[in-house]
């Protein structure tokens, strides 16, 4: 009887410590560790598979366009260091003084977008970059990580006037305004959308009003289908989205080779460098349609881990900015559910345009792509969540000059 009964122990205490450590494995650790080393993993393997993914689809570009097929991978492994190295020193910067500059940062996000319009680099009729020597900047992508920092000191510094008053949400929206302006002047559609919907969705997450927050949604949604109506190649691209085999090798080319590449990889792919559809086939298969080299070569398989990956960041993201709030952090709070929105909507609708089922519209798949102002960005974005979860677990706080 004594032999069943610790038998019994035995496997209760097994079962125990399973669920402990596979709890312990989601939140990243133990409690005793300083930071989440499930959303770091997370962050690097997403870079890896970027690495790997870039290089395989940009060879024939690149061969084409310089006559060096690693010009492209080559750049983008030079942007990851730089993000690295980025990432480890916005690591080591207290969110309190993040919040401080604020103001200074959302100025500097004004004055890129700004000096794009003036001095900025035209590719395929936009004007959305700078250069700078070999680099170039893309001041959209930094306007985006600085408006949301900006708007989550906002919603800190003035939250019950956002909750209580029409004139406290107004005016939270205002800098979203002028952003907007100068973007749509680029012209860039899309990093509007995120800009706004991450806005919106920070709003109602600090308690706006639910009519305010119905009535903006109404209002933004009547905006952008005047955007893309009166504009014909936005329209045309809605168009082609609806039917892209009406016009396969016309408006509707990109799409149908990105289809024709999923279409191909079933279930575990052609193999890694495998591709056709990466043969000067499908356009922009490094940038925007990087995931649909990804569904040829890796399959059904490579995709739904693609996915997990961004989701689990994204979950990690939002999982923090709760506990982030519930320890009177309002500011990393709101900051940590910024920047998973902004993820979460930013690779839905990558994804979503890639598979057909929303119209292009140009945005990097996040920690992946290429490009290398998405890449600082994005780092630096990481690291700031790894800041919040480590504050969050050791209780930082900075000391007050005395």
């Amino acid at each position: 009887m004594q032999a069943a009964e610790r038998q019994l122990d035995l496997q209760v205490n097994a079962q125990s410590d399973w669920r402990d450590t596979l709890v312990a494995f989601w939140h990243g650790g133990s409690e005793q560790q300083s930071f989440d080393r499930m959303l770091l993993w997370c962050a690097l393997l997403l870079l890896g598979l970027g690495i790997v993914m870039v290089a395989s689809a940009s060879m024939p570009v690149a061969e084409r366009l310089t006559g060096n097929p690693f010009y492209f991978v080559a750049r983008h492994g030079f942007y990851v260091l730089v993000s690295l190295v980025l990432a480890g020193a916005v690591l080591l910067v207290p969110m309190q003084r993040v919040e401080q500059y604020n103001g200074m940062l959302c100025l500097v996000a004004i004055a890129l977008l700004i000096a794009v319009l003036l001095i900025g680099h035209t590719v395929n009729g936009a004007t959305r970059w700078i250069r700078v020597g070999p680099m170039t900047i893309q001041g959209a992508e930094f306007a985006k990580l600085f408006f949301f920092i900006f708007l989550a000191s906002y919603l800190n510094r003035r939250y019950d006037e956002v909750r209580k008053n029409l004139k406290g949400f107004v005016k939270a929206l205002a800098v979203l305004g002028v952003l907007s302006v100068l973007l749509l002047l680029q012209p860039d559609l899309g990093t509007v959308i995120v800009l706004t919907v991450t806005a919106v969705a920070m709003l109602f997450i600090a308690g706006a009003r639910v009519e305010q927050f119905i009535a903006l949604v109404i209002m933004m949604a009547m905006v952008f289908v005047a955007l893309i109506v009166f504009e014909p190649y936005r329209m045309r691209r809605v168009a082609s989205f609806m039917n892209p085999w009406e016009d396969p090798f016309g408006s509707g080319y990109q799409l149908t080779q990105s289809l024709m590449a999923f279409g191909r990889g079933d279930w575990f792919g052609q193999g890694l460098g495998n591709s056709i559809q990466k043969l000067q086939f499908l356009p922009e298969a490094h940038t925007d349609f990087i995931l649909a080299v990804i569904g040829e070569e890796l399959g059904f398989v490579g995709v739904v881990v693609t996915i997990t990956l961004v989701m689990i960041l994204v979950v990690k993201a939002m999982l923090l900015g709760q506990r982030a709030l519930r320890q009177k952090r309002p500011f990393a709070g709101y900051l940590a559910h910024g920047i998973g929105i902004w993820f979460f909507f930013q690779a839905a609708v990558n994804m979503g345009a890639a598979a057909g089922l929303i119209p292009t519209k140009g945005l990097t798949l996040p920690l992946i792509s290429y490009g290398g102002s998405s890449l600082l960005v994005m780092c630096a974005a990481v690291a700031m969540l790894l800041r919040i979860d480590y504050e969050v677990r050791t209780g930082f706080k900075l000391k007050e000059a005395g």
